[in-house]
């Protein structure tokens, strides 16, 4: 099979004679980082390491991420499946097991496999990304939420030195073949001082990853893949960092592929790629199949012919975490499209900063753009982003604790109906803003953001969520239940709702109920430690010393009793 695989690369690739089989794989994800940020494509600033590594590459001028989220987009880059296939979202939803999942197709096929990631949004063992250390020999995250006072880089991040010095100690006990993944987190906000700054420590950390390849006389015959999982706005489109909308600040992101022996070295290509299409570049680089689920294609048959793909992108950002319409956009030719409830056309040759919308205009070419997403989106009808939904005793037992008008709330769908996410912005800066006051150890700035919010929009789940976190954290755990409560009620499925609001109840002394919701949490956080420490609790206190056990033992001996809040 491996030998077939070659002879056809070989046809494809002409005058490519690969350095040796099972080469070891580097993938290197940025995290928030925008593609006009790289020197080497086009920004005034250089990034040097990643800059001196692109003259040794296949550089992909124009590559976009699928969405702009880093747990969703982490999946499609893992999988080489769209979000609708993955079904992972930000609010804890699994892995599903059937997607194709590069890590363990390469550690099936012998490779030594390492992950060391640089934040909390990518640790299982927190269920912020549970199913991603499938298929890891080695995966080192190990982060917490905060304590009060406690700052981000001591508890929801690692500085990206540090995480490329856990990976260089775990190369110099490797042997070959090996898979590492290491995720950088230095541009994603707040950026402890600039967002350019963040670029050069994240260009930096690379630089000494590389140097700890070239080192151990690793470098020459490695394939490296670098990439990030989106871009950040900065204020463009009145959007302050990422998540809900689909322009090239957040969707087009850096790309690079060095080969063994540096091949193609400072090859440039110019048509558009996906991300989806790197887990099978690895896989055919690998000499491994590529299995028929996985929805994008190689890298290397694009950089041979340079034919420009279109590109799918969605978000369902908008509509989990404020109940507003969801979007998804398709670049074709020239031409960017955005299905929201006020549609979106833009001739990003005459117009690349995207600010002239022609969809009143250019009724033609929006229909037949309009119609491309239309039949892309017919390949996943039927299918639903988002977790397992609650099962009938789940939620009978929500309703008989008072939680009233509870529906099943799959992932949004692709109808662009509801509030459109680009009247409401302001809204989402913040309620992000006060999520990333918690994460750094500021729940009172949080509370008070979140307050007059949520008292003029009941119905958002993730104002709901973020302040019953911010008074939890404040240990105001009465108050805490009264916004969690909302928050479930709006989205009886959330994992991290249902866990929130169990903690709460444990402080307030109420084991019973307390349960019902940390029974849910752990049903779809299975890898997440502390919901089973924490259900161990409200079993004991219950009586229950077997299913306590059970619990503890699922928690592990450093989590039992425990509570991070």
């Amino acid at each position: 099979m491996f030998r077939r695989a070659l002879i056809v690369l070989a046809a494809l690739l002409p005058g490519i004679a690969w350095a040796a089989t099972n080469p070891n794989i580097v993938l290197i994800t940025l995290d928030s980082t925008r593609a006009d940020r790289m020197g080497f494509l086009g920004a005034k600033r250089p990034t040097p390491s990643l800059d001196a590594l692109a003259k040794q590459s296949i550089v992909f001028e124009r590559a976009y991420a699928q969405a702009p989220l880093t747990v969703v987009s982490h999946a499609t880059i893992l999988s080489g499946t769209y979000p609708q296939t993955a079904k992972v979202t930000e609010f804890g939803a699994a892995l599903a097991p059937t997607v194709p999942y590069l890590p363990d197709l390469l550690h099936a096929r012998g490779y030594h496999t390492g992950a060391f990631v640089g934040s909390i949004a990518l640790d299982p063992g927190n269920g912020l990304a549970p199913g991603f250390d499938h298929g890891f020999d080695v995966y080192d995250a190990g982060l917490h939420p905060p304590q009060e006072g406690e700052s981000r880089y001591h508890s929801v991040a690692r500085r990206g030195a540090e995480v490329v010095a856990r990976a260089n100690a775990w190369l110099a006990r490797q042997q070959a073949p090996f898979f590492l993944w290491v995720h950088l987190a230095d541009p994603h906000a707040p950026y402890g001082g600039s967002y350019d700054q963040g670029i050069a420590a994240a260009d930096a950390a690379v630089g000494k990853l590389v140097a700890g390849l070239r080192a151990r006389k690793l470098y020459d015959d490695a394939v490296i893949i670098v990439t990030a999982d989106h871009g950040e706005s900065l204020g463009a489109h009145g959007e302050d960092t990422h998540g809900i909308f689909l322009y090239d600040e957040t969707i087009r992101v850096p790309l690079l592929v060095k080969l063994p022996q540096n091949q193609m070295s400072a090859k440039r290509v110019a048509g558009r790629v996906r991300l989806v299409d790197v887990a099978p570049t690895a896989l055919e680089l690998a000499g491994v199949a590529v299995p028929p689920a996985m929805q994008g294609q190689s890298l290397l048959r694009i950089a041979k012919t340079n034919a420009d793909q279109p590109v799918y992108s969605r978000s369902d950002f908008p509509q989990r975490g404020f109940g507003w319409s969801g979007l998804e956009s398709w670049r074709a030719g020239r031409y960017l499209y955005i299905r929201a409830p006020k549609p979106e056309l833009y001739d990003l040759t005459a117009d690349p900063g995207a600010t002239k919308n022609l969809a009143q205009t250019s009724k033609a070419t929006l229909d037949t753009i309009a119609a491309q997403l239309d039949a892309f989106d017919q390949r996943f009808s039927g299918g639903k982003s988002g977790g397992p939904e609650l099962t009938s005793s789940e939620m009978q037992k929500l309703a008989s604790l008072g939680y009233v008008g509870l529906q099943k709330s799959g992932g949004a769908g692709t109808a662009a109906t509801g509030t459109d996410p680009k009247d409401v912005i302001a809204t989402a800066n913040k309620v992000q803003a006060a999520l990333l006051a918690i994460d750094g150890g500021e729940p009172d700035k949080a509370v008070s953001a979140l307050q007059p919010l949520v008292a003029v929009q009941p119905g958002m789940y993730l104002a709901q969520y973020a302040l019953g976190v911010g008074y939890a954290s404040q240990q105001q755990y009465g108050k805490a239940v009264e916004h969690l409560h909302k928050a479930v009620e709006l989205q009886p499925d959330s994992a991290w709702a249902n866990y929130e609001m169990g903690a709460a109840l444990l402080k307030t002394g109420d084991f019973k109920t307390a349960a019902v919701h940390l029974e849910i949490a752990t049903s779809r956080l299975p890898e997440c430690s502390e919901a089973h420490a924490l259900l161990a609790q409200a079993y004991e206190h219950m009586g229950r010393s077997q299913d306590a056990k059970r619990e503890r033992d699922k928690a592990g001996p450093s989590k039992s009793g425990s509570s991070k809040r």
